[in-house]
């Protein structure tokens, strides 16, 4: 008898895909899609169940199925439908909770993977140059998805130490991006002109789609020989991109604006449903964040195939050009570095180009 594994957030594009994913080893003996929406894309042979994870009937669904696999992907910063911003915090917290309550019940689970996010970290301005997963944020996020990610988090570090049996792994997934992403960052990335802080240059990291399905995929599995799949671990792509180099490869311009004035042209988009600009955001966009792999790849044994900038290269080229020519963005870019009120680059710009090794 093979693994009975149960994915929540099977309606989203990435746990569509790592559904049929886990179909395909042969380890796996069936598997359990869960969620509230009907998925749009085919799930193979998985069986579906239409269940809300903030409703209680997910331990029924546990002890129906035997499953000892729980795979939670129904994490995000992202409405999927109509739902608001109040919906998704529901689903996050209160979902996972309701989760982590039925896995508590369960005899049969053994392992429980969770999708989490860089985010936890924060963006400060004196933050350390590289996060590692023992870091402490300067200050925790105040809102938004980053702080559902903390709370999150902070259940699931509950539920371990209440039920030591089960072998628990959490991702923190850099800004997930690729030819399909589906998140706040990347609705921005895909402005026609980007709204960025006068005077910061921030340091981004990303992670390509496929690489988030494949590290999902050794994290259910059981561990192999030297590697150990249970734990916190960060998730990235090797270097980093400062924001100018990202529009400048987008061929968006950037408009630069003081820091209230992000905030509100944040709010308006925001209310005009054009993209969740939301203050967490202006915070990773004003500092910017970067992690270390080293756990990624010593203790979980996961090398990614894409690095940064080749996940933002895929974004590109599956988002087609932008309103203007790299070398005129660039150009502009440029320009606009050199006038005297700028004060040149502030955190997160220089000294950020050779801190591409750091973040392994």
């Amino acid at each position: 008898m093979g693994k009975i594994v149960l994915v929540t957030g099977a309606a989203r594009q990435l746990g569509g895909r790592f559904v049929r994913r886990i179909q395909r080893d042969p380890g796996v003996e069936r598997v359990i899609a869960v969620d509230a929406v009907v998925p749009a894309h085919p799930l193979g042979d998985a069986v579906f169940v239409t269940a809300d994870i903030r409703q209680p009937a997910l331990a029924r669904i546990l002890a129906q199925h035997s499953v000892d696999t729980v795979v939670h992907l129904d994490v995000s910063g992202k409405a999927l439908g109509a739902g608001g911003r109040t919906t998704v915090k529901e689903t996050n917290v209160i979902g996972t909770m309701q989760l982590l309550g039925a896995c508590q019940k369960s005899p049969t689970v053994q392992r429980l993977v969770v999708k989490s996010s860089t985010s936890v970290y924060g963006s400060a301005p004196r933050d350390p140059a590289v996060f590692t997963e023992t870091t402490p944020p300067k200050s925790l996020p105040s809102g938004g998805f980053a702080k559902d990610a903390v709370e999150v988090e902070g259940y699931v570090r509950g539920f371990a130490r209440r039920r030591p049996d089960v072998a628990v792994c959490v991702l923190r997934f850099a800004n997930i991006l690729g030819p399909e992403p589906d998140s706040p960052l990347a609705d921005y990335l895909s402005l026609p002109v980007l709204p960025t802080v006068f005077g910061y240059d921030p340091r981004l990291q990303f992670v390509h789609e496929d690489d988030v399905v494949d590290v999902l995929e050794i994290a259910a599995r059981e561990p192999r020989r030297g590697t150990l799949n249970s734990g916190t671990f960060n998730i990235a792509g090797d270097g980093v991109l400062l924001l100018s180099q990202c529009s400048r490869r987008l061929g968006r311009p950037t408009v630069p604006l003081l820091l209230p004035a992000v905030t509100w042209v944040g709010s308006a988009l925001r209310t005009i449903g054009m993209t969740d600009f939301s203050p967490e955001q202006i915070r990773l966009l004003t500092h910017g964040r970067v992690v270390s792999t080293v756990q990624m790849r010593e203790t979980l044994g996961f090398r990614p195939r894409f690095t940064t900038a080749e996940t933002f290269e895929e974004f590109v080229r599956a988002k087609g050009p932008g309103l203007l020519p790299p070398e005129t963005v660039g150009r502009a870019i440029g320009r606009l570095a050199e006038l005297p009120l700028a004060g040149g680059p502030a955190r997160g710009g220089t000294g950020a180009t050779h801190s591409t090794d750091g973040a392994r």
